[in-house]
């Protein structure tokens, strides 16, 4: 029989970061290349948008922005043509940058919540780890080719290095914050205010002391070099797709009615998370809400604390800041798109964070109650089941009429009317 010294020996002998970062990668590559481009097996008109977008980048001179497909900046382009040029032009290479942007995302974001719920952290971030890569919302956006998980990705991983700003203050780290904010910044159009976000927190965390000074001049120097030639261009010329959905600038439209869409998209937003989720059948199975029961509940309760305790908490008011900024974009755009689950996808950690903050409270008071760590984990694998059953049985059947496109990506970007 083992003794407790021998017990202990064991535990200590086990590397959990390492057994949890092997778990997590084995989980998430299942849950995101199961039947990867067979479900959804057809193509959204958009993503044969994007292919025409993509090859009309190549073998001409670098562009930061395009008015194809509706208006997009083109960094993630160019990931796409990259591909394209390696792998060649078909469907599982159009959606492969997003798969790929998924799986990394859900890493990065257990060394970030490693480094925020210092108690228990090992559990805990395996725990949020696990609900981020089974959230129906998430992993259905790592299917196909949209690029929200590439800005997500872009977002974690300034997210990261900045934690290791404050931790080291060394420069090198401030270069890398600024360069992945400037990227974010070049990517999907809600990432273009996650800077403020970055620049935020380190103002309530560090300030401007002399011996960050010039660190944090090597932030902004860094973020305004990457972003220099889309700025530029957005100066000079109009964003198409911001214009069409930005309805503040409709000079036909009241105060009234300005204030009656903004209304609107507040309640439609709000309910999106627990109680009726976007109707858009790519992003959603309709109405349902982006939250199951399990999830919505750990998200509410943290999001309670998190106000309750903002004042005391960094962390509390960061990660709320980042859930406002995510919201703005849709509460921006007419009333008649919205809830979005595409363009609130941002706000994704930020409600993992909230579910950690439960689940932290829960084993702080229980913290005697010997089976409650067992118990929070059978809460989780519960909550991961119901979504993935909810994705195959009832989303999944939903892709058939969502994805209109039949035909293969090389046939039907070359056609002019796709039927």
């Amino acid at each position: 029989m083992f003794s407790l010294s021998n017990t202990m020996t064991l535990k200590k002998s086990i590397n959990w970061k390492l057994v949890s970062i092997i778990v997590l990668t084995i989980l998430t590559l299942g849950v995101v290349f199961f039947k990867f481009n067979q479900i959804p097996k057809n193509l959204a008109f958009d993503e044969v948008e994007f292919t025409k977008l993509t090859l009309s980048l190549k073998n001409k001179p670098y562009i930061p922005y395009s008015p194809s497909a509706t208006g997009h900046s083109t960094l993630y382009f160019y990931v796409l043509l990259f591909f394209f040029k390696i792998f060649g032009v078909n469907s599982f290479v159009l959606r492969l940058p997003a798969a790929i942007f998924g799986v990394f995302s859900v890493l990065i974001i257990y060394f970030i919540f490693k480094k925020i719920f210092l108690r228990n952290s090992n559990f805990i971030p395996l725990l949020l780890a696990i609900v981020f890569i089974t959230l129906r919302w998430y992993f259905n956006f790592s299917r196909f080719a949209f690029e929200a998980t590439f800005l997500l990705f872009l977002e974690l991983t300034s997210i990261y290095f900045l934690l290791q700003c404050f931790k080291t203050l060394k420069w090198q780290y401030f270069l890398l914050t600024g360069l992945f904010t400037g990227l974010a910044f070049n990517s999907y159009t809600p990432g273009r205010i996650f800077f403020i976000l970055i620049f935020a927190a380190i103002l309530l965390k560090i300030g401007i002391k002399k011996s960050a000074f010039k660190s944090f001049l090597i932030y902004l120097g860094s973020f305004f070099i990457v972003i220099l030639p889309l700025s530029f261009y957005l100066i000079t010329h109009q964003d198409i797709r911001f214009n069409q959905q930005f309805f503040l600038k409709n000079n036909q439209l009241t105060t009234n009615k300005k204030f009656g869409f903004l209304w609107k998209n507040v309640q439609s937003t709000a309910l999106m998370f627990n109680i009726r989720g976007d109707i858009n059948g790519r992003h959603n199975y309709p109405n349902k809400p982006a939250l199951n029961p399990i999830v919505g509940g750990l998200f509410l309760f943290g999001l309670l604390l998190a106000l309750i305790n903002l004042k005391k908490n960094f962390f509390n008011q960061f990660f709320i800041l980042y859930f406002i900024l995510s919201l703005i974009p849709t509460l921006l755009t007419y009333p008649w798109e919205n809830p979005n689950m595409l363009r609130t996808f941002t706000v994704i950690p930020a409600v993992i964070y909230f579910c950690g903050l439960t689940i932290n409270f829960v084993l702080y008071r229980f913290n005697k109650f010997k089976p409650i760590l067992l118990l929070m984990f059978i809460l989780v694998i519960v909550s991961s089941f119901y979504e993935i059953r909810t994705y195959y049985k009832y989303q999944v059947p939903v892709f058939k009429e969502a994805f209109e496109v039949r035909f293969p990506l090389d046939k039907a970007i070359e056609m002019e009317k796709l039927l």
